[in-house]
């Protein structure tokens, strides 16, 4: 594969391909008549639609771990990798409803200076209704990609990459400043992720992390609201050990290993603000387990570029969406704005890896 296309986001594992539209090379004309199929479909990438007409693009590599991504919303509703060594060993990772809520989403807002009501910022949701299909690429059947573009971001140009390798999935997001003013941000990518039982969830690798309670951002495909996500909930009567959530704005330092998630929880795991402003400061980790005890599965987390990392859990009203268990979690800068300059460009990312083979 030419050099070109390595995408410099300095992952540890895996590489991420560069979209071919930031590199200086020329996309091959083709005709308005063709499916994306035809334009973009090669080994282990195939563009078709639901039975609805949505079109959705499928990737496969060698091992038989899979994806889909729905391409009018820039969506991953399914990640099926291949964690057992037996012919049939998939399992999905990804919990969504029959709403077409949860799965992976970028999540992006604009914040602006809202002097009027004397505020200290005014956040709103930037135009994600719209995306193209802007290139895919692929390394033999080992690794394919994805590249999107979003058409109704005003001034800003976003990139939106995912990817499949053997054992991982990534997503990655580029956005460029193409205004004359800087513009502030706060973006996460949201994933929700499926265990087999709530007294079964778990995660590790955040000892030591500072933390808050605090909302998700919104989004499309959240499947609980900021509000019900912060809501205090009653545990039961058989609920030893538990402790409720602290007020938002209070901060904590997580001093044991494993973070049980049996109960509902929405949190930010990072810097404080006023901790930042320090010449030297304690950072959150790159990467966290999540802990499926009732699969005996392990995911890996990994946080490129983003300042923070978003956690919640659903406690019982994960009992309204379905069968199983989930968790919201990603990398996220959702405690102060990422500032773009004009003619600029920021990247994140996030990866899902695992070694459960």
């Amino acid at each position: 594969m030419a050099a070109t296309s390595l995408l410099s986001l300095s992952l540890p594992k895996p590489t991420i391909l560069t979209p071919k539209s930031t590199a200086s090379v020329t996309t091959p004309v083709t005709s308005p008549d063709q499916t994306l199929d035809q334009k973009f479909g090669r080994k282990g990438i195939r563009f078709t639609e639901t039975d609805d007409g949505a079109p959705i693009a499928e990737l496969t590599v060698r091992n038989g771990s899979s994806l889909r991504l729905q391409l009018n919303n820039a969506h991953v509703n399914s990640y099926k990798p291949k964690v057992y060594w037996k012919d049939d060993g998939f399992e999905e990772v990804l919990y969504t409803t029959s709403g077409a809520r949860g799965g992976i989403g970028l999540v992006i807002d604009s914040v602006s200076d809202d002097l009027k009501s004397k505020s200290k910022s005014k956040s709103e949701g930037v135009d994600l209704s719209e995306w193209v299909v802007k290139d895919a690429d692929s390394d033999s059947i080992d690794a394919v990609q994805v590249e999107l573009s979003c058409t109704t971001s005003g001034t800003l140009d976003i990139t939106y990459v995912i990817s499949l390798y053997a054992l991982s999935m990534a997503t990655a997001v580029i956005v460029k400043n193409n205004g004359r003013k800087p513009v502030n941000l706060k973006s996460a990518i949201l994933s929700h992720l499926k265990f087999k039982k709530r007294g079964g969830t778990a995660i590790d690798g955040l000892k030591g992390c500072s933390y808050c309670t605090h909302p998700p951002l919104s989004s499309p495909f959240e499947i609980l609201s900021p509000p019900e996500a912060v809501k205090p909930e009653d545990p039961g009567w058989f609920s030893f050990g538990w402790e409720p959530e602290k007020k938002g704005g209070v901060w904590s330092v997580q001093d044991v290993p494993i973070t049980i998630l049996k109960h509902k929880l929405s949190r930010v795991y990072g810097t404080p603000l006023e901790e930042r402003l320090k010449e030297f400061y304690n950072t959150i980790p790159s990467k966290y387990e999540t802990l499926d005890q009732g699969r005996e599965l392990f995911f890996r987390v990994i946080r490129i570029g983003f300042e923070d990392i978003y956690l919640s859990s659903p406690g019982s009203l994960s009992e309204k969406h379905g069968n199983g268990y989930f968790i919201c979690t990603g990398p996220a800068s959702i405690l102060a704005p990422i500032t773009i300059q004009p003619g600029e460009e920021w990247r994140g990312a996030q990866v899902i890896e695992h070694d459960n083979l």
